[in-house]
């Protein structure tokens, strides 16, 4: 049987955060991608909450969904600048690392975080 998209995602998913866990030294930078809008949000595990969150609903900017994504990503390093967090373990969540994905950590990094 056919393995789908979604699942394929899940397992990769999973993988990914067997590995990958955030501190209140070093919180999680997670991505979620919808079909009309960008997600992020760092959260830190240990407590189990996010601290800072952004999306592609509230900030505008470009024409383009990559050019929106790094604007996101901007906003979300400078939310997290204000509540003093400089260091983030990146969570793709599944996605490749290209594009609207690839897009957000790059706007991240400009914004001041470091991952």
């Amino acid at each position: 049987m056919a393995v789908t998209k979604a699942e394929r995602r899940l397992r990769i998913r999973r993988h990914i955060r067997n590995k990958v866990a955030g501190t209140s030294e070093r919180p999680r930078l997670s991505v979620f991608r919808s079909n009309t809008g960008i997600y992020a949000q760092i959260i830190d595990d240990t407590a189990g909450r996010t601290i800072v969150a952004a999306s592609s609903k509230h900030v505008t900017a470009g024409d383009t969904p990559v050019a929106t994504a790094a604007a996101v990503g901007k906003e979300l390093a400078s939310r997290a600048q204000e509540k003093g967090i400089t260091q983030v373990v990146f969570d793709r969540s599944g996605y490749l690392y290209h594009g609207r994905v690839k897009s957000l950590a790059e706007g991240a990094r400009e914004g001041g975080l470091k991952f």
